[in-house]
């Protein structure tokens, strides 16, 4: 077999980019990405150059928090029921117009911060609808034997994002939040006029959304599926109280301005961070998918994950606090890797939303609890007590959860369906 062959094969791993639906999904998931991480560093600049206060970058995550909380099982049960991708479009829309909110209170020389969490609110709305309809239309995108490559460098694009985003927005703050804001709105109305051209494949076209009426048992049809797999249990929530704990992204601004004194550009250069070590560890396992061993290596990157968090915290040198947000983004993708892969080929495609909306309940909105919970923490002990506190209560979880979830402990090839 030719090199050629060998690439576009069913078993490669670089196959999946030879479908130009996924291509386009990817395009415009890279778009929003970097959409709202522009906007993530300007809004956490703007909040605190305000303030000064660190309640105040808690807040920031709180108020994207409560309606992903309030809204995230009837988001899954809506990406089952209707097309996912004109869902997308719409949620795509909807941050669109949240980014033009911001631009114009930055215009009109808003100096409160109220108008910009309840902003945010709207903003979380939309993100809690997008989720799960992102998630669940990756599988009917590309066939199954490509779904943990598709995975993979769909984390790439995130990755990417998260990498060039907040190093973007930090460069474009230094002409001001409005320039910011603009180029976000742009960029999410771009990724959704992608989504707008996605096609499904041909297997997804042949089973239309299911059309079960909304009722507590529809609703709580995610979790009950997720209770009845204590592997997939364990691995969501592993992940929920490592980056509920983890939360030292919140507090970025403080060590920018404050401990590591390098200024908004530094902030994004922070930032990116994580980003560039999990995109790292995306391209590696996109191109050399894990085989085996997949749960003990979980619990080995969570743990490291803690570990990074703790060098970060303690860190008053710049290229050391860098190197350990690369070693945190690194240990975390691993993680995601894992965890999706679990979930998706273990989920019947009827039930994928919902499954998608609990895993982005524990998971995403984690990551705004966990802002929240880092914020209240370092207004009450200090930025730095707060963050060692995380990475050494992450450390622990991992102890806990090895002895409480021997299933996920003994998963072994993640292309197995969980049980």
């Amino acid at each position: 077999m030719t090199a050629a062959e060998s690439a576009s094969s069913p078993a490669s791993p670089r196959a999946v980019l030879r479908h130009p639906s996924f291509l386009r999904f990817w395009s415009a998931r890279l778009l929003a990405s970097l959409a709202v991480q522009m906007q993530a560093v300007a809004v956490g600049w703007q909040v605190y150059d305000m303030t000064s206060r660190a309640l105040d970058l808690g807040l920031v995550g709180l108020a994207q928090f409560l309606p992903q909380l309030l809204f995230a099982l009837v988001a899954g049960h809506v990406a089952d029921r209707f097309d996912r991708r004109r869902i997308l479009g719409v949620c795509m829309l909807a941050e669109a117009a949240c980014a033009a909110m911001l631009l114009a209170l930055a215009l009109s020389g808003n100096g409160s911060r109220w108008p910009i969490f309840a902003v945010l609110t709207v903003f979380g709305t939309a993100r809690a609808f997008e989720s799960p309809a992102n998630a669940s239309l990756l599988p009917n995108l590309v066939p199954a034997a490509h779904l943990k490559s598709a995975i993979a460098w769909g984390s790439s694009a995130q990755q990417t994002a998260v990498i060039a985003g907040p190093a973007l927005g930090g460069l474009l703050y230094t002409l001001g939040p409005v320039t910011v804001y603009a180029v976000a709105a742009g960029a999410i109305l771009a990724a959704a006029a992608l989504v707008s051209t996605v096609r499904l494949s041909a297997a997804a076209t042949a089973r239309p959304p299911g059309r079960e009426p909304l009722s507590w048992a529809t609703l709580l049809a995610g979790l009950a599926f997720i209770r009845s797999r204590p592997a997939i249990l364990g691995a969501i929530s592993l992940d929920l109280f490592a980056v509920l704990l983890g939360g030292a992204t919140a507090l970025l601004p403080i060590y920018a301005r404050d401990i590591l004194f390098v200024g908004p550009w530094g902030l994004g250069l922070l930032r990116s961070a994580p980003a560039l070590g999990a995109l790292a560890m995306a391209v590696a396992l996109a191109s050399r998918p894990l085989r085996r061993r997949a749960g003990p290596l979980m619990f080995g990157a969570v743990a490291v994950f803690g570990v990074a968090t703790v060098v970060f915290g303690l860190s008053t040198s710049f290229p050391v606090s860098f190197a350990a947000l690369a070693m945190l983004g690194a240990s975390d993708m691993v993680s995601v890797v894992v965890r999706s892969t679990l979930i998706q080929l273990s989920t019947p495609d009827a039930m994928r939303g919902r499954v998608s909306a609990v895993n982005f309940l524990f998971i995403g909105c984690s990551n705004q609890l966990g802002e929240f919970e880092s914020g209240v923490t370092a207004a009450w002990l200090g930025a730095v007590p707060a963050v060692l506190i995380g990475g050494i209560g992450t450390l622990l979880v991992v102890v806990l959860w090895a002895w409480r979830f021997p299933s996920l402990r003994r998963v072994d090839d993640i292309a197995v369906p969980a049980q």
